[in-house]
């Protein structure tokens, strides 16, 4: 292990004195580690919460080489440290696309794996383990396992989703998706408050991709106003004649850059509520149509290079929640009207619905519902805003996402069935000493 340093994952909050080592080579990792030792995978860090950290990190972040692409079969096989960015700038010229993807193309594929990621397209395609073929683990005896759905079937099931806590995983196969164009026709329509935007998320079931901006800080008949985007990818005809040029256009714009930390009175309830206003009023019609690039449809944040700066030092927390569809609106009401009345401004929040999950999928966060991720920045008021949050979704019978989660009741949190082994996280520590 190298000399202990400071480390947080995207959030900032919480950070741990730690080791780390890396691995370099995934058919000889070279890594040590005893039996007694406590260690827990890394990638690229684009978790919010304790999750990957420990007094022990193995980084995966040097493992970034392109085994295979078979673009017949539409599989590819890499190594858990490719980033979802380098992946779309391989497979877009060929007309290839990632099945599933967060809002942030920064994640390794090996973090994708551990975290069972989820995307817009939930209400339809699922997490991204209903593509994952297969993939190789590292496991706490020095074993390279291969695991499938045939193959060691079981401890497959339990990697996914099982946030590290399995084995490092260090090379991943999976399928693609195929495209005809880069772009993605989007409608935007604005919704006045609650009601409305159920009734929109029911109307939008068919389309491949749907999600809303909500207000957060609206009450009453404005309570939960918002604006559902939905999109599908674009063909040739719907692109006009200067985008036909170049139909799989690869953007790597230069992002806009967050230089230093904000003070910490930059963002409040006022700034947010500003913000809020000038965002829902931008579109002056109810609905509006566009063919937009993908990094504008599903990374609009990624323009931003640290981004999470603007939380200030002690940085922020991401707090996202599923209920089931049954219960989701009154949830939701409940939710809003509880962050509304603390003016605890969330500069983001983002609602999806989600359909039914895969039952093999046993630590998967996703179940048929709705699901609000919400940011806030860390202060006392938000602490003491969470376990109020907590006790709604706990009535509820829902569950907080473990990539995002450092504060909520273990729970909500405890869902997850694991082998025995001496991988840990700060995240597993603090949940399994409050069970």
């Amino acid at each position: 292990m190298q000399k202990k340093k400071e480390i947080s994952n995207w959030g900032n909050f919480p950070t741990s004195i730690s080791s780390e080592q890396w691995i370099l080579n995934s058919k000889d990792p070279g890594i040590t580690f005893n039996q007694t030792e406590k260690i827990i995978p890394r990638g690229n860090g684009r978790c919010y919460g304790d999750a990957s950290l420990g007094e022990n990190i193995v980084s995966t972040r040097y493992l970034t080489n392109f085994l295979e692409l078979d673009e017949d079969t539409l599989e590819m096989e890499c190594e858990s440290g490719v980033l979802f960015s380098d992946l779309l700038d391989l497979l877009i010229p060929k007309g290839l696309f990632l099945p599933v993807t967060p809002g942030t193309k920064f994640i390794t594929v090996g973090g994708a794996v551990a975290a069972d990621v989820h995307g817009k397209n939930h209400h339809k395609d699922g997490c991204f383990s209903s593509y994952v073929i297969s993939f190789q683990l590292l496991t706490s005896d020095h074993k390279i396992i291969n695991c499938s759905k045939e193959e060691n079937s079981e401890l497959f099931w339990q990697t996914i989703g099982g946030m590290g806590l399995t084995g490092i995983i260090l090379r991943v196969r999976f399928r693609l998706l195929q495209i005809e164009t880069s772009y993605i026709s989007q409608e935007s329509i604005k919704a006045k408050n609650l009601d409305e935007i159920f009734d929109l998320f029911e109307d939008s079931k068919d389309w491949k991709y749907t999600v809303a901006w909500i207000d957060c800080l609206q009450k009453k008949k404005n309570l939960g106003r918002s604006v559902l985007l939905r999109g599908e990818h674009a063909s040739i005809d719907d692109l006009d004649q200067n985008k036909r040029k170049r139909p799989l256009l690869v953007e790597n714009k230069k992002s806009f850059s967050i230089p230093f930390f904000f003070p910490a009175f930059t963002l409040n309830w006022w700034t947010v509520k500003i913000f809020n206003l000038l965002y829902f009023y931008k579109q002056r019609s109810k609905k509006k149509s566009a063919v937009v690039s993908y990094n504008t449809f599903f990374y609009p944040l990624d323009s931003i290079e640290g981004w999470n700066k603007i939380y200030g030092k002690k940085g922020f927390i991401q707090y996202q929640f599923v209920v089931p569809l049954e219960t989701s609106k009154e949830v939701l009401r409940e939710i809003l009207e509880l962050i509304a009345v603390s003016r605890q401004a969330s500069f983001l929040a983002v609602l999806k619905l989600f359909g039914e999950n895969s039952p093999e999928a046993i630590n998967s966060f996703p179940m048929k519902g709705y699901t609000l991720a919400l940011d806030f920045k860390v202060t006392q008021k938000t602490l003491e805003l969470v376990p109020k949050m907590d006790a709604i979704i706990l009535k509820h019978k829902g569950r907080i996402y473990r990539a995002k989660d450092c504060v909520s009741d273990p729970r909500l949190t405890n869902y997850l069935q694991l082998p025995e082994s001496n991988f840990e996280s700060l995240q597993s520590i603090r949940i399994n000493s409050k069970i």
